[in-house]
Protein backbone atom coordinates (compact mmCIF):
# COMPACT_ATOMS: atom_id res chain seq x y z
CA UNK A 1 0.00 0.00 0.00
CA UNK A 2 1.20 3.37 -0.56
CA UNK A 3 1.97 5.87 2.34
CA UNK A 4 0.05 7.92 4.18
CA UNK A 5 -0.03 11.15 4.59
CA UNK A 6 -1.64 13.36 7.46
CA UNK A 7 -1.71 16.98 7.04
CA UNK A 8 -2.41 19.82 9.04
CA UNK A 9 -5.50 22.31 7.72
CA UNK A 10 -6.81 25.22 8.91
CA UNK A 11 -10.64 24.05 10.48
CA UNK A 12 -11.99 26.87 8.12
CA UNK A 13 -14.32 26.67 4.85
CA UNK A 14 -12.29 25.51 2.08
CA UNK A 15 -8.61 24.46 3.77
CA UNK A 16 -9.89 20.98 2.71
CA UNK A 17 -10.78 22.34 -1.06
CA UNK A 18 -7.78 24.14 -1.76
CA UNK A 19 -5.61 20.81 -0.93
CA UNK A 20 -7.81 18.90 -3.18
CA UNK A 21 -7.20 21.53 -5.95
CA UNK A 22 -3.87 21.76 -5.43
CA UNK A 23 -3.45 17.70 -5.51
CA UNK A 24 -5.71 17.21 -8.50
CA UNK A 25 -4.40 20.04 -10.68
CA UNK A 26 -0.89 18.21 -10.53
CA UNK A 27 -3.37 14.84 -11.20
CA UNK A 28 -2.57 12.98 -8.28
CA UNK A 29 -5.65 11.12 -7.63
CA UNK A 30 -6.58 10.57 -3.75
CA UNK A 31 -7.09 6.84 -2.81
CA UNK A 32 -8.44 6.81 0.34
CA UNK A 33 -8.99 10.07 2.89
CA UNK A 34 -10.35 10.66 6.35
CA UNK A 35 -9.86 13.83 8.34
CA UNK A 36 -11.43 16.34 10.64
CA UNK A 37 -10.83 18.89 13.41
CA UNK A 38 -11.55 20.55 16.27
CA UNK A 39 -11.00 24.69 17.32
CA UNK A 40 -8.85 26.07 14.71
CA UNK A 41 -6.98 23.11 13.56
CA UNK A 42 -8.03 20.56 11.59
CA UNK A 43 -5.88 17.20 9.78
CA UNK A 44 -6.94 15.04 6.42
CA UNK A 45 -5.34 11.81 6.54
CA UNK A 46 -4.74 10.72 2.72
CA UNK A 47 -3.26 7.99 0.43
CA UNK A 48 -3.20 9.00 -3.08
CA UNK A 49 -1.47 7.11 -6.71
CA UNK A 50 1.24 8.97 -6.65
CA UNK A 51 3.33 9.84 -3.43
CA UNK A 52 6.07 11.84 -5.19
CA UNK A 53 3.83 14.35 -6.80
CA UNK A 54 1.53 14.73 -3.05
CA UNK A 55 5.32 15.35 -1.59
CA UNK A 56 5.89 18.26 -3.97
CA UNK A 57 2.64 19.36 -3.75
CA UNK A 58 2.72 19.51 0.05
CA UNK A 59 6.27 21.20 0.41
CA UNK A 60 5.31 23.78 -2.56
CA UNK A 61 2.29 24.77 -0.57
CA UNK A 62 4.02 24.54 2.47
CA UNK A 63 1.99 22.21 4.65
CA UNK A 64 2.80 20.78 7.74
CA UNK A 65 2.51 17.09 7.38
CA UNK A 66 3.61 13.36 8.69
CA UNK A 67 4.46 10.66 6.13
CA UNK A 68 4.41 7.21 7.17
CA UNK A 69 4.08 3.97 5.90
CA UNK A 70 0.64 2.47 5.67
CA UNK A 71 0.30 -1.18 7.67
CA UNK A 72 -2.53 -3.45 7.24
CA UNK A 73 -4.55 -4.72 9.82
CA UNK A 74 -7.77 -6.90 10.36
CA UNK A 75 -9.62 -6.22 13.51
CA UNK A 76 -12.78 -8.62 14.75
CA UNK A 77 -16.03 -5.98 13.63
CA UNK A 78 -17.55 -6.02 16.57
CA UNK A 79 -17.83 -3.66 19.63
CA UNK A 80 -14.11 -3.26 20.84
CA UNK A 81 -12.18 -4.37 17.65
CA UNK A 82 -10.40 -1.57 17.51
CA UNK A 83 -10.09 -1.11 21.50
CA UNK A 84 -8.23 -4.39 21.00
CA UNK A 85 -6.19 -3.06 18.43
CA UNK A 86 -5.50 0.15 19.68
CA UNK A 87 -4.58 -1.36 23.20
CA UNK A 88 -2.24 -3.87 21.77
CA UNK A 89 -0.22 -0.96 19.66
CA UNK A 90 -0.19 1.25 23.19
CA UNK A 91 1.21 -1.70 25.55
CA UNK A 92 3.98 -2.19 22.72
CA UNK A 93 4.56 1.45 22.78
CA UNK A 94 3.54 2.80 19.73
CA UNK A 95 1.74 5.48 18.86
CA UNK A 96 -1.01 5.60 16.16
CA UNK A 97 -0.23 9.20 14.13
CA UNK A 98 -3.56 8.09 11.85
CA UNK A 99 -5.64 5.38 10.50
CA UNK A 100 -7.68 4.85 7.62
CA UNK A 101 -10.86 2.34 7.35
CA UNK A 102 -10.22 0.43 4.22
CA UNK A 103 -13.55 -1.59 4.24
CA UNK A 104 -15.51 -4.54 5.77
CA UNK A 105 -15.84 -8.20 4.89
CA UNK A 106 -18.09 -10.30 6.40
CA UNK A 107 -17.12 -10.68 10.46
CA UNK A 108 -13.36 -8.77 9.94
CA UNK A 109 -12.96 -4.58 9.04
CA UNK A 110 -9.63 -3.57 7.52
CA UNK A 111 -7.47 -0.58 8.55
CA UNK A 112 -4.13 0.72 7.16
CA UNK A 113 -2.01 2.54 10.26
CA UNK A 114 0.70 5.10 10.00
CA UNK A 115 2.92 4.81 13.55
CA UNK A 116 5.96 6.49 14.46
CA UNK A 117 7.86 2.74 15.32
CA UNK A 118 6.80 0.75 12.21
CA UNK A 119 8.83 -2.35 13.21
CA UNK A 120 7.77 -2.12 16.55
CA UNK A 121 4.08 -2.52 14.92
CA UNK A 122 4.34 -4.94 12.80
CA UNK A 123 4.34 -8.03 15.11
CA UNK A 124 1.47 -6.65 17.07
CA UNK A 125 -0.70 -5.80 13.46
CA UNK A 126 0.04 -9.06 11.78
CA UNK A 127 -0.41 -11.28 15.40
Amino acid sequence: MAQQFIVQLRNEPGALATLAEALAARGVDLRAIGGGGLGDVGHVIMTTADDDTARQVLDEKGYTYFEGESLLAEVDDRPGGMAAIARRLADAGVNIHGHLFIGRWGDRAMFAFVVDDPEKARPVLEG
